[in-house]
């Protein structure tokens, strides 16, 4: 199955577009000088006596051992901003990056461009500690690939090559067992960008490097069906299986896939995830099916969102269960959403002194009265701000795939527009929702001009349902599929209608729901998706539990824990909606019914500054206080 981006898929939703913008404006705001400057010092190519009074601070600093890592990430979030929409301003920007890393390669003896110096990786093999820096050199390798995949320079592919060859000599001083001691030291993706370059140059090194690489005091154990993940650093072994996944398309070597099968079955299948979609603590790996004693401070780095979205998307592609893009709808909604461009949903008369935006948060707590702690623009740099620019270039990707030509998978539900090929001819499909407030009506446009339309008062309150309308368009009748996923958090069976008639069944949960006819232009397809309120139990406790209202989970505000009185069977619908309309537009608050005092609950998303609960302990109504 391929997955259907660059230009061929382009995101409209007002609030996904939103973000990017934000994330391009901050590419473009990162002074070049600034994010070059760690690999200038290390070229001897910097002579000032002092550091830059505005350089950028954090694990950027000329004294953190892991300078320099974000300039990779920004190569690749920059090259996704290209390719999905040409970007000529960034692009330039980009390319005079990348021609200015090609003398520090050659003030450097013509291979090493890294940021740090070269015996960083001797002290690793000697045993000495030092921070993850293959972790670090891999960011720039990657950037660099990416920089020639998405946005054709040619000039990082070659850069990126003759990086390759310090590795190549290098690696190959070490025994098998001396280079599984060096493998222990956090890798980062290394893997993945040797089968990259392998696919886009064929070099004889690259099959070696990747045999190199193959770390097997981690994957033997996945394969033998053991559990070799529990308290594990998470963001240690994701990119390393992102590397099977990648050899695996390469090489068609069925054992990558093996292990990439076995890390998500002990990884998710068998471990369970939090309600958010995240599986992690601390940044390790949470126990199975136990995750009571780690709500905490740490949960959810982002990182871990990033990469296991990109790994249930692998999965997605080479098996086609909607499971995985279940996975990644939670993850988006709860993790890349709700820590990232954070920007405030306003409730007037709630003053207050915060800022009203936010840039990143590592974590997403999950103990009660924690608040979301936000990095700042030059000042923070931990690995996470490299996931975060790469993960909002790239809402494009994920919503459309194509199977066998004749198949189109819609998995996830933006408005959008997808430009492909059917056989020869060309389709496009443009997805909205249709909100159902009046404004898609042509009524209630403005608060100043509103059309008279019988059709505005039929929705009194918030439908109980989301209406999603996809619009074919083709130059002449095209038969072909297309295959609309049914989430599994429906409150009811989905139904489905072309051009306004009810098909025969309605679909059910965790589906895809396939339509094959002869298409025609302007034929419309409108899924309607029952949503609702669930109250989603711990594995190991089900008297705690969070509240989703469909994909999107819901805190509660307060700077304290609070117990929720009422019986377990009814403990969805002790939240309710209120406060649902501005002008044309539905809005999403919600608060506790019976509580005293009640609590007030938004998604996740849109909580900023303030302290929050997501889990809560529920308790029946049998004490005195509460009849």
């Amino acid at each position: 199955m391929e997955q259907l981006k660059g230009r061929s898929a382009i995101v409209r939703d007002e609030e996904i577009n939103r973000r990017k913008a934000a994330n391009r404006s901050y590419l473009m705001r990162l002074n070049s000088d600034h994010l070059l400057f760690n690999y200038r010092l290390e070229a001897g190519r910097f002579a000032g006596r002092d550091i830059p009074h505005d350089a950028h601070g954090g694990w950027e600093s000329p004294v953190c051992q892991l300078r320099g890592h974000f300039l990779g990430h920004w190569l690749s979030g920059a090259a996704l901003h290209v390719d999905e929409s040409g970007d000529p301003e960034l692009k330039v920007k980009m390319d005079l990056v990348i021609d200015e890393l090609a003398p520090c390669q050659k003030d450097n003896g013509g291979q090493w461009v890294g940021p740090i110096p070269e015996k960083y990786l001797h002290w690793i093999a000697s045993g000495k500690s030092i921070w993850a820096p293959q972790y670090n050199l891999h960011k720039i390798l990657m950037g660099l690939v990416d920089a020639y995949l998405y946005a054709g320079n040619e000039k990082a592919l070659g850069i990126a090559d003759s990086f390759a060859d310090w590795f190549a000599d290098w690696s190959g001083r070490f025994s098998r067992e001396q280079f599984d001691d060096i493998l222990d030291v956090e890798t980062g993706g290394m893997l993945e960008v040797w089968a990259d370059l392998l696919r886009i140059t064929g070099k004889e090194k690259y099959k070696t490097l990747l045999e190199r690489y193959y770390r097997s005091r981690l994957f033997q154990p996945l394969l033998e069906g053991k559990d070799p993940l529990t308290n594990m650093h998470a963001n240690t072994t994701i990119p390393e299986v992102l590397g099977c996944a990648r050899a695996y398309e390469v090489t068609g070597d069925k054992r990558w896939l093996d292990i990439v099968k076995s890390y998500w079955n002990c990884a998710v299948t068998e471990r369970g995830d939090l309600a958010t979609g995240g599986q992690t603590a601390g940044e390790v790996w949470l126990p199975k099916q136990k995750m009571k004693a780690r709500l905490g401070d740490k949960n959810q780095e982002h990182c871990t969102v990033y990469n296991m979205n990109r790994l249930a998307e692998f999965l997605f592609r080479h098996s086609g269960d909607p499971a995985y893009a279940q996975y990644i709808e939670y993850n988006l909604y709860n993790g890349i959403m709700a820590q990232a461009y954070y920007q405030e949903y306003p409730l007037t008369g709630n003053k207050h002194d915060n800022p009203s935006t936010g840039l990143l948060t590592y974590f997403l707590p999950m103990k009660a009265g924690l608040r979301k702690d936000w990095s700042k623009e030059t000042d923070s740099f931990f690995c996470c701000h490299g996931t975060m620019v790469q993960a909002n270039a790239a809402w494009n990707r994920g919503l459309y795939y194509q199977d066998g030509g004749d198949g189109i998978y819609v998995c996830q539900y933006f408005d959008s527009e997808l430009a492909a090929d059917i056989g020869s001819d060309p389709v496009r499909i443009v997805q909205s929702q249709d909100r159902m407030s009046g404004s898609s009506m042509n009524s209630s446009i403005t608060a100043g001009f509103q059309g008279i339309n019988e059709l505005t008062a039929i929705h009194e309150n918030m439908p109980s349902y989301r209406k999603h309308d996809i619009v074919v368009h083709t130059s002449a009748p095209k038969e072909f599929a297309i295959h609309c996923r049914i989430p599994e958090w429906i409150m009811a069976e989905a139904k489905i209608y072309v051009n306004g008639s009810l098909q025969e069944k309605t679909a059910e949960s965790g589906s895809f729901y396939s339509i094959r006819r002869t298409w025609e232009d302007g034929d419309q397809i409108s899924v309607i998706l029952p949503i609702g309120i669930r109250f989603i139990p711990l594995p190991d406790d089900g008297s705690i539990g969070a509240f989703r209202y469909g994909p999107e989970v819901l805190a509660g505000i307060g700077e304290t824990e609070r117990i929720l009185h009422v019986e377990i069977e009814d403990a969805a619908s002790e939240v309710e909606l209120e406060n649902e309309r501005e002008w044309g537009s539905w809005r999403y608050f919600f608060k506790t019914v019976n509580q005293d005092p009640a609590i007030q609950m938004r998604r996740i998303r849109d909580i900023g500054y303030e302290p929050f609960q997501i889990y809560f302990k529920v308790k029946g109504r049998s004490s005195a206080n509460h009849p």
